[in-house]
């Protein structure tokens, strides 16, 4: 059984379809722990309701010594850690000790509308303001770089010229809780391989 870790600063939706996707039996996986960078994060209440363990890592106390908390926490713990809308850049040692076991999810076509300061409803304003006709998300390995790792899988919505960022949000978010279970779904049963940028799914 995978054992993961995730890591939310808001509402911990894609948490919550991880969940979801565990007691349905669609993935095989334990959350050993949820990590918050935010004191009020309700993703953090989403994990007490289960009884995973919680930890808060509030930034502005924390800062650059964030991710050598975090390898602190989950070091010969977790198999797999799981970026679930975690706003803080991971670094250091971290990176290095958990290499190709961390995915995030970016709610936007890497390589579009992604690296700093692309975050939250700010992805989607600039997507609409750029006019695409498509938007959609996407799951990667981190690495050193923000947004800049290998791409597991991607899913498409259409975006209409009635859209509000919100609205755009929403129609991706729902695509990111298929996205998200099914990347660790792979993982989980070791179907991935990485050549170069490229994933496969074996």
């Amino acid at each position: 059984m995978l054992k993961i870790a995730v890591l939310v600063s808001g509402g911990g939706s894609n948490l919550q379809s991880i969940i979801d996707n565990i007691e349905s039996g669609y993935l095989n996986c334990s959350i050993e722990v949820v990590i918050s960078d935010k004191k009020d994060a309700y993703g953090i209440d989403r994990a007490k309701a289960k009884n995973i363990k919680t930890y808060i890592l509030d930034r502005k106390q924390y800062g650059k010594s964030m991710s050598a908390e975090i390898l602190k926490i989950l070091d010969g713990k977790v198999d797999l850690i799981v970026l679930a809308g975690f706003l803080s850049i991971l670094q250091g040692e971290l990176l290095s000790a958990f290499k190709g076991k961390i995915i995030n999810i970016h709610p936007a076509l890497i390589p579009s509308f992604c690296g700093g300061g692309m975050y939250g409803l700010k992805v989607h304003e600039k997507a609409i303001e750029y006019g695409v006709k498509v938007s959609g998300c996407t799951v990667h390995f981190v690495d050193e770089g923000t947004d800049s790792g290998p791409i597991i899988i991607q899913k498409v919505v259409d975006v209409f010229s009635t859209d509000t960022a919100k609205d755009l949000q929403l129609r991706i978010l729902e695509q990111e809780h298929k996205a998200l279970p099914e990347a660790i779904k792979y993982i989980s049963e070791g179907k991935i391989r990485i050549e170069g940028r490229k994933v496969l799914v074996i």
